[in-house]
């Protein structure tokens, strides 16, 4: 499946080629943080398979529980997460974030990794109160 994408700001732009049943979402500690919420939601790409028409991403170098050094690439004007991928030369997976992708809705998470550090409450999502936008706040 081709897929296009972009930062929230617009600075960079890309295309990929994704196997759709490939996306998962990943539990882990550091991808809690990273992403700033209780989980991250993913789809690899490979080396020939992603461009990136505009911009230039910005890279931070996470070490995992492995010792291995991930590169996680962002906007470096809006701070949205791209992807991560290994350091080094050679063919790369890249691990793009599910919601840059313009085709997100068709993108659903076959599998979930890292479930020992899960939050408690993401199991039981569908529970909690929903609103169709923002809840009305005012007192």
């Amino acid at each position: 499946m081709k897929v296009d994408g972009r930062c929230h700001c617009g600075f960079i732009t890309f295309e990929a080629g994704i196997e759709p049943e490939k996306a998962w979402l990943c539990h882990c500690t550091d991808c809690q943080t990273l992403s700033g919420s209780a989980f991250r939601a993913v789809v690899p790409t490979r080396t020939g398979a992603f461009t990136l028409l505009s911009g230039e991403v910005k890279n931070y170098v996470k070490i995992g529980t492995s010792g291995a050094k991930r590169l996680h690439g962002f906007c470096p004007e809006c701070g949205s997460p791209i992807y991560s991928t290994s350091e080094g030369d050679g063919p790369k997976v890249y691990n793009l974030r599910i919601g840059t992708i313009r085709q997100r809705w068709g993108l659903v998470p076959r599998a979930q990794i890292w479930c020992r550090s899960a939050l408690p409450w993401t199991t039981d999502i569908k529970s909690q109160e929903r609103f169709e936008t923002g809840p009305d706040r005012r007192p």
